[in-house]
């Protein structure tokens, strides 16, 4: 868990893209594949994208030869039908397993220069908090700067990355998964809308905020959250703050779960005591906290999860509106 979470750690700024959290329960569905180009790709039409940190960046053809040092938007890239055309990737990035064969970037916070250079990348996609930037276009190549957080952000990831290949239906892709995330909800029993959930995203006592990614699926889903965004989407937590909140259902992870009993005051919790608690793996996290396509079967699995355990009684729930 603290291994895949180092870079959460290191910044907020990369605010929880390469998290590693772990689950009780299977998902229902199979793994989500990507699907090839079937929109018509231009090869040929001048791209000017701007990222992130309002930096533009011309194309002159479709990018061919891309290094990704944020696992979200290389999982974009290969949703978009791009996989192939990925040179190098992070450290973290785990999916999907084509990907292992790639050679290793370094990452977003200390890419390995000489390693980037080496591949003759037309086009380098990372995080905008990256201090490496500068360096690298410094050295002349291009630079994208793009970090989707929350859900509006993913949808501009999915358009321009869409563009930076060649492809004109990103957003539209992005529109498709998000249709089906939402129609997840009519799935949720009714006992459970409006359920407080507290979604630790780090062993380290982070945990997800509503105006979070996390926390942004937990609303599309009618589900409520413990925590507020009065510290920001992903805060760290006082253990006896979590206790005075008395959450309806604890997310966690495997590694957190086997001390949760041994937290300042959480043998009091309600739900620790009637077990309303799903642990996660690391895949399944990455599923559920990072953003990109396979938020859905991180959604499919909370459902799972919830409807495996015993509701709570109905007295501190809250309705939450669909986003």
């Amino acid at each position: 868990m603290t291994r895949l979470l180092t870079p959460l750690l290191l910044t907020l700024a990369f605010l929880f893209s390469v998290a590693g959290l772990s689950v009780s329960a299977n998902a229902a569905s199979p793994p989500h594949t990507a699907q090839p180009v079937t929109a018509e790709v231009s090869a040929s039409v001048v791209a000017v994208l701007t990222g992130d940190d309002g930096v533009s960046v011309s194309l002159p053809v479709a990018a061919q030869r891309i290094v990704s040092l944020l696992p979200s938007l290389a999982e974009v890239l290969c949703d978009l039908g791009a996989c192939d055309r990925l040179v190098g990737v992070d450290r973290y990035t785990n999916w999907p397993a084509s990907l292992q064969k790639l050679p290793r970037m370094g990452g977003g916070l200390d890419p390995n220069l000489e390693m980037i250079l080496s591949v003759r990348p037309d086009l380098v996609v990372m995080a905008p908090s990256s201090r490496a930037i500068p360096r690298l276009r410094a050295l002349g190549l291009n630079v994208l700067a793009l970090e989707p957080k929350r859900y509006a952000e993913l949808r501009r990831t999915y358009a321009v990355l869409g563009r930076a290949v060649g492809r004109s239906d990103g957003e539209q892709l992005y529109t498709g998964l998000h249709d089906r995330l939402l129609a997840l909800r009519a799935r949720i029993p009714p006992v459970w809308m409006g359920a407080r959930l507290y979604v630790e995203v780090s062993s380290e006592l982070y945990a997800a905020a509503p105006s979070s990614f996390v926390g942004q699926t937990l609303t599309a889903l009618g589900l409520g959250n413990a925590i507020s965004d009065e510290f920001g989407p992903f805060p760290k937590v006082n253990p006896e703050w979590v206790v005075r909140l008395q959450p309806d259902v604890l997310v966690v992870s495997q590694a957190s779960a086997q001390s949760l009993n041994r937290r300042p005051g959480w043998p009091q919790l309600a739900a620790l005591k009637q077990g309303r608690v799903c642990v996660m793996s690391e895949a399944q996290a990455d599923r559920l906290v990072r953003p990109g396509p396979r938020l859905y079967e991180g959604a499919q699995w909370l459902l799972t999860c919830l409807k495996a355990l015993s509701p709570p009684q109905q007295t501190t729930r809250r309705a939450t509106p669909a986003s």
